[in-house]
């Protein structure tokens, strides 16, 4: 299979790196200064960590599309192409005389695929979109944090689900055209893939008249359900999930037997979350994390560790997966 992309930064890059995983040959066309991902930071043996995250197995060529050579080399490329992807500026394309209703009547099969950061009509199209100010205006950002101040995801969250949506579209594309031999034109925006991740606190905000607050590393609906530290100054979170892990974490690690009864259920322990909460801190502190650890462990509680990215990297699940490309 064979992808072109016109693309930077991450959304698009991440969607063609999962193609080119599966196997797709993937041309990456970029400006002639090249893709600005390229030089975002330099810890990669002097290379972007988020360049060679989301560009291995690619083949690269640098274009200038205001020259209609490069255009004609282009459409010529595209005549043989399953896909096409891009992430420029809404209507850059089609100025260049890329139209893609065009493309197809010399590539009936192509599938292209846009990603824009708040779709491609309306004033909102002439905005430009980074992942930051995505998640701020989706309000990811409002529920994101400590209750003193709103936060960042501390990824790129935004492009990522972008991607992700954009992959899935034109995998199922690919298998509609099995069925039809057509391809299909394909819009995935920033703002609407992170908005359909923000569901639940819009169902919240819609059906019960407030969103979810934000409590850092708590949960807002459920309880107990966050961090508590161990007596060695460790962090250990846990999550209780139903009423026979809330009764047996109240027997086993809690040692109290009455407090299945005074909070019998997830509201009512919501609605006393700071004694909750401080009875489990009181138990943890008592214990350290290995031995709060084992104890969770044997009774099936479900818990973690709060690592750092240097423990992310020594954790003994970690895998580095070797990618073939054909």
């Amino acid at each position: 299979m064979s992808v072109v992309s016109l693309e930077q930064a991450v959304a698009a890059p991440f969607v063609s790196s999962r193609l080119a995983d599966a196997g797709a040959r993937v041309l990456k066309i970029e400006r002639l200064e090249g893709d600005f991902a390229r030089n975002y930071d330099h810890v990669v043996n002097g290379q972007s960590a988020y360049f060679v995250w989301l560009n291995r197995g690619k083949e690269s060529i640098s274009m200038d599309l205001k020259r209609p050579k490069e255009i004609q080399l282009l459409c010529s490329i595209l005549q043989k192409a399953d896909v096409l992807i891009e992430n420029f500026k809404p209507g850059s394309l089609k100025k260049l005389g890329l139209d893609f209703n065009k493309l197809r009547e010399t590539n009936k099969k192509l599938i292209t695929c846009s990603i824009s950061g708040y779709g491609s009509q309306g004033e909102w199209a002439k905005m430009k979109a980074y992942d930051l100010l995505i998640q701020a205006e989706t309000g990811l950002a409002s529920i994101t944090g400590s209750a003193d101040a709103p936060g960042r995801v501390g990824i790129s969250v935004a492009d990522i689900a972008t991607g992700m949506y954009a992959w899935s579209a034109i995998l199922e594309a690919l298998i509609a055209r099995g069925i039809n031999e057509h391809g299909q034109h394909i819009e995935v925006s920033l703002f609407d893939a992170l908005a359909d991740w923000m569901t639940v606190p819009l169902l919240w905000q819609d059906y019960g008249g407030k969103a979810p607050e934000r409590v850092g590393l708590s949960h807002p609906s459920i309880c107990p359900y966050g961090a508590f530290k161990t007596a060695d100054g460790k962090t250990i979170l846990l999550s209780i999930q139903n009423e026979r892990e809330w009764q047996r974490f109240c027997v086993e690690i809690l040692v109290d037997t009455d407090f299945v009864e005074q909070y019998p259920d997830n509201s009512t322990r919501l609605a006393n979350r700071s004694v909750v909460d401080g009875c489990v801190q009181t138990a943890l502190e008592k214990l350290s994390h290995t031995e709060a650890s084992a104890k969770l462990k044997k009774s099936e509680i479900a818990y973690s560790t709060l690592n750092d990215v240097q423990g992310l990297s020594s954790h003994p699940i970690l895998r580095h997966a070797v990618i073939s490309n054909p």
